[in-house]
């Protein structure tokens, strides 16, 4: 269990929050939508779903939000999706991200099945 007091854990967690992001503009994702689950879920506190052109692309969205949290020490739980890139996902604890290409997001509609969950959309942090 973290020690840090809760306004840290709070910092920390929005800190990553737009460290994915900023990761995903890096490599052009597009239609990212943040998501607050904390209300309906445990098993995550924020949701973010992004869209990008290939699944080359996805693949390479993935891999930047993982390189770009290793330098802030955050290391993922896991990864799925890589193979086929269609829908990549990537579970950091708190946050989970999914990489979608837009058919395969279309069809799973995730913002709609989590539709309650306040989007939290940001700027970007190199944009504040």
């Amino acid at each position: 269990m973290d020690n840090k007091p809760l306004e840290a854990q709070a910092f920390d967690l929005e800190k990553i929050k737009l460290a994915v992001v900023d990761a995903i503009e890096d490599i052009k994702g597009f239609d990212i939508s943040v998501m607050d689950v904390r209300e309906m879920t445990s098993l995550a506190s924020y949701m973010i779903v992004a869209s990008a052109s290939s699944s080359r692309q996805t693949k390479a969205i993935a891999n930047n939000v993982l390189e770009k949290l290793k330098e802030l020490g955050v290391q993922s739980r896991g990864t799925e999706g890589e193979r086929e890139g269609e829908w990549v996902l990537v579970d950091l604890g708190d946050i989970i991200v999914h990489i979608m290409l837009p058919t395969t997001r279309a069809y799973y509609n995730l913002e709609q099945l989590w539709g309650a969950a306040e989007d939290t959309r940001s700027a970007s942090a190199s944009n504040t």
